[in-house]
């Protein structure tokens, strides 16, 4: 997916691979979701633990928040129908009023 280059050999990330793009950050969130401890990933990769855990944590809120708006954009599609649907029925009950006034008053 992303391009993932070997880090620098020092003795802080020795057998290291350093994420080089954004894809590589959405590449090492999707291996936490798919079961891969942030413990695990840190030692292959280059971000540290508590990096990779924000990038976790922040991808759930964000992907929390798209399916909340989600919920609510069809949330309002169907009160937009009803509303629509209660204004037409008003009408009817309006003509029909309109209409048994004429009859009984005559």
């Amino acid at each position: 997916m992303g391009t993932l280059v070997p880090a620098r050999r020092s003795s802080s990330c020795q057998g290291r691979v350093r994420p080089t793009r954004r894809s590589s950050r959405r590449r090492i969130v999707e291996l936490v979701g798919a079961g891969r401890t942030p413990e695990d990933l840190a030692g292959e990769f280059e971000p540290s633990v508590q990096t990779i855990r924000s990038w976790a944590d922040q991808d759930r809120v964000d992907a929390g928040a798209s399916r909340v708006d989600q919920r609510r954009t069809r949330g309002l599609a169907q009160l937009r129908r009803e509303v629509e649907q209660l204004r037409e029925e008003k009408e009817i009950l309006r003509k029909a009023t309109v209409f048994f006034v004429r009859e009984t008053s005559r």
